[in-house]
């Protein structure tokens, strides 16, 4: 019997890493997930491998979560497809580095839009087929038939400040009040939200990278410095994040909400 049996899940940014664990993760806990990613070759195929797995079931989703007007349509998959939405993880993101007296309104732009205004969207186009549902089982049976779950994503870059992502840090920490506030709000219908921080993942958007090399990657010195300050030496695997999402998306974390775990490592935080 898996932790996610019966539950139908959406994952936003799941076509690759740390989203792309969470949902092999919940497929073999027995969840059914939809899939989101900006592009549709990785969506589908984390969602073939999703269906391959014990229990799991999966469909893919390709579209860009800054977009209500696709959020919208995002969350109606899940209920079209497996009956119900359960859990929201607002996992995707995006990163535009740049020292902030040379970033340019666009990089400012994009970051906000996709890691604070798209976990804004996705929770208000999840509300109808989760706080709704949950106050109609409240108003007729006198309390909402299970607990419901949201998984916010937020950055230990954010807490202890991160130079060339002031569009980053500022999304991410935005995120944190977000979950804190709707944890408030959709309490009473049993609904518990709560945040992850990654520490410094293995992902391609912490790759080595020369200075000026593309947009993703982290410059190999500055990479080097920050493993260096991790006790146990190494970057965050994804898996470990995803395994942390499951435990506040399952039945273990019903009396757990408005709260937020670091997923670093230990890593030296001023």
């Amino acid at each position: 019997m898996g932790l996610m049996d019966g539950k139908s899940a959406v994952v936003t940014g799941a076509g690759r890493g740390i989203g792309q664990q969470i949902a092999y993760v919940f497929a073999e806990q027995g969840a059914s997930v939809v899939i989101n990613d900006l592009e549709p070759g990785p969506a589908s195929e984390t969602a073939a491998e999703c269906n391959r797995i014990r229990g799991g079931s999966a469909v893919a989703s390709a579209g860009n979560i800054a977009d209500r007007g696709y959020t919208d349509q995002l969350m109606k998959t899940a209920v079209d497809s497996f009956g119900k939405l359960d859990v929201l993880v607002n996992n995707a993101g995006v990163t535009r580095d740049r020292m902030v007296h040379q970033m340019t309104d666009e990089e400012w732009d994009l970051v906000i839009d996709v890691n604070l205004k798209g976990t804004f969207n996705c929770i208000r186009s999840a509300a109808p087929y989760m706080r709704d549902t949950a106050k109609k089982e409240l108003e007729t049976e006198g309390q909402p038939r299970y607990h419901r779950k949201v998984v916010n994503f937020f950055s230990t870059a954010a807490i202890r400040g991160n130079p060339g992502q002031m569009n980053y840090t500022a999304a991410k920490m935005g995120n944190v009040g977000m979950t804190r506030t709707l944890a408030q709000e959709w309490g009473r219908f049993h609904i518990n939200v709560n945040a992850v921080a990654p520490g410094f993942t293995d992902t391609r958007l912490t790759k080595p990278k020369e200075d000026g090399d593309g947009v993703l990657g982290v410059p190999k010195a500055i990479r080097d410095r920050m493993i260096a300050n991790i006790p146990f030496g190494r970057p965050v695997d994804p898996r470990e994040v995803a395994n942390v999402v499951l435990f506040f998306s399952c039945y273990l974390s019903d009396f757990v909400t408005g709260q937020e775990i670091n997923v670093s490592g230990g890593h030296q935080i001023p």
